[in-house]
């Protein structure tokens, strides 16, 4: 039987997952921003990006509630993410679409994510926890959808 304590530290882990990606999200548009000079794209990213922030701000309130520390790190995931954006950016100078497609893999890898942890398997969300775990899911989920149908129309013209 795991222990309260024992089981307050997995919460805290599963819940610095989700700061982990919120920061490779922040940092991957932050980098997309300074990769298109399109006011379009500047707008949708400068919005994803403060939705990051956001999320990250209420899940590391949470993870001081429960005595934890919120993360500063990435995930390797997104680091690898990253690094896939700047060569992409410097094979494809500023292409609209492969700037977008770069920002979908990154979507992908935070649905997958949120899905994870949203899933709860061990059962360690509380209600109100599940709850703010499932609004972000949604938000992230649109956010992909504008991503991936902006793609989309790029590859019809």
């Amino acid at each position: 039987m795991e222990t309260a304590s024992r089981k307050n530290e997995n919460l805290i882990s599963r819940l610095n997952e989700l700061v982990e990606i919120n920061n490779d999200r922040i940092q991957g548009y932050e980098r997309a921003i300074n990769e298109t000079e399109e006011d379009d794209l500047v707008t949708l990213f400068t919005n994803m990006a403060a939705h990051s922030r956001s999320f990250r701000s209420d899940l590391a309130r949470e993870i001081s509630a429960l005595g934890g520390e919120p993360t500063e790190g990435t995930k390797n995931s997104g680091k690898i993410f990253r690094a896939w954006m700047d060569i992409k950016a410097a094979l494809t100078g500023k292409n609209r679409n492969e700037i977008l497609s770069s920002c979908e893999f990154g979507e992908d890898a935070a649905k997958e994510v949120y899905d994870a942890v949203a899933e709860d398997k061990d059962h360690l969300l509380t209600a109100d926890l599940s709850r703010m775990v499932k609004m972000q899911l949604d938000e992230l989920k649109s956010d992909h959808n504008k991503i991936k149908a902006l793609r989309d129309a790029g590859k019809n013209l």
